[in-house]
């Protein structure tokens, strides 16, 4: 079996290293805290900051001498074939459902452990529930990602829940009844992991596979006026998933082989 680990390349892991720092940093690090947090010498730190400036990934705030990443990567991001298929086929269908039912709207893929904010319409009403783009959030601490690891094949959820353990230590046999329910419901609906009064209501979008390619998720808030049930809101919500699951082609019926995934 090839051993990749052999294969190195400092100066691009150190370059990595220092867009990973910053990635989780609102408001920027100075070149002396991001040498100490990666436990390097101020001037290797200084030469990879020439050039990830120079290609336009970080920029320096002159007042503060805090470096911080620019839009480039999530520019970039956007030019991935999936990505853009999915934001150019879910924009127009999250802009109506966001009318439709007076709530924000937002779009996710799954990023390792994570998921990815990759769009996000605001409801049209004087309260938002807003997230901004680019925001990545634990899997397990989104309905999103949940919705997205259950919709994929069995193999893929027993793996990833074996290796990626919830951070509230439950235990992975619950997980995977749970993740089968939601595959077999078709959405999941569920008080939200961050926002007292706010429920998640999201729900795959398939991609040519068969499998979930991303989670359109509204962060339902229940109004004293006007608005709608939440019951409505989620039909309405898992036939905007339908819409763009099949215009990025994919197929909306389970196949007959995608079988839940059950816990041994």
């Amino acid at each position: 079996m090839r051993d990749d680990n052999k294969y190195t390349a400092p100066a691009l892991e150190k370059g990595l290293d220092i867009l990973d720092v910053l990635s989780a940093q609102d408001h920027g690090l100075t070149q002396i805290e991001i040498a100490r947090t990666l436990n390097r010498s101020v001037s290797e730190i200084f030469r990879m900051l020439v050039v990830l400036r120079r290609r336009g990934l970080v920029d320096l705030d002159a007042d503060s001498d805090r470096y911080y990443l620019t839009t480039k990567l999530f520019e970039m991001a956007n030019r991935t074939p999936i990505v853009a298929r999915l934001t150019v086929a879910a924009e127009p269908i999250m802009g109506q459902l966001a009318n439709a039912t007076d709530e924000s709207v937002h779009l996710v893929v799954r990023s390792d452990e994570n998921v990815l904010v990759i769009g996000q319409v605001d409801n049209p009403g004087y309260n938002v529930v807003s997230i901004r783009l680019g925001a990545r959030i634990p899997v397990w601490r989104t309905s999103s990602g949940r919705v997205l690891v259950a919709n994929q094949s069995p193999e893929f959820v027993e793996a990833f829940v074996r290796t990626h353990p919830h951070p509230d230590g439950v235990a992975p046999e619950l997980l995977l009844r749970e993740l089968a329910t939601v595959r077999a419901q078709g959405y999941e609906v569920l008080p939200s992991y961050v926002i007292k009064g706010v429920t998640n209501i999201s729900a795959p979008i398939i991609g040519h596979d068969g499998w979930a390619a991303a989670a359109l998720t509204i962060p339902y808030v229940d109004r004293h006026f006007g608005g709608i049930s939440i019951e409505a809101c989620r039909t309405q919500l898992t036939d905007a998933a339908a819409k763009i699951s099949r215009a990025i082609g994919g197929r909306v019926e389970a196949h007959p082989s995608q079988t839940a995934p059950t816990a041994p």
